[in-house]
């Protein structure tokens, strides 16, 4: 009696059954990298926003220090030139948190395409799942 059962053979189902298994491991190591590529987007945003926070505080200190310097030293000239160093200063931080704020976002931009091109290439693999099934 022949092995087959509705016309596959044992060979053929176990070749099958293989690409299967190969396709599950696939989308689990996808759904596992679209996690992690999730997890650091989230981290990043939480960086951003203590960075974006920092900056803030930075330039409100800053700019709370200046005004005080320029209340306190109106009269002298060469004391209200520091306090217009301090403010340029601050401004200084504020362009590179600016900056930093900006390279943050091109990254969690990237890593939303990556998690894109990641749930494609699930969906791809699903459909392709299906196919095979």
């Amino acid at each position: 009696m022949s092995s087959s059962v509705s016309g596959v053979s044992a060979d053929e189902f176990q070749a099958l059954e293989q690409k299967v298994l190969r396709a599950v491991e696939v989308v689990k190591r996808e759904r596992e990298a679209r996690a992690a590529a999730d997890a650091e987007v989230v981290l990043l945003r939480r960086q951003l926003a203590q960075q974006a926070e920092e900056a803030q505080s930075q330039i409100a200190a800053a700019h709370s220090k200046m005004e005080a310097a320029q209340s306190q030293f109106a009269s002298v000239q060469s004391q209200a030139d520091a306090a217009q160093s301090k403010a340029e200063a601050a401004h200084s931080k504020a362009q590179v948190a600016l900056s930093e704020k900006e390279a943050v976002q091109t990254q969690i931009d990237a890593l939303v395409q990556e998690r894109e091109a990641v749930r494609q290439r699930v969906e791809q693999m699903m459909h392709q799942i299906d196919e095979l099934l």
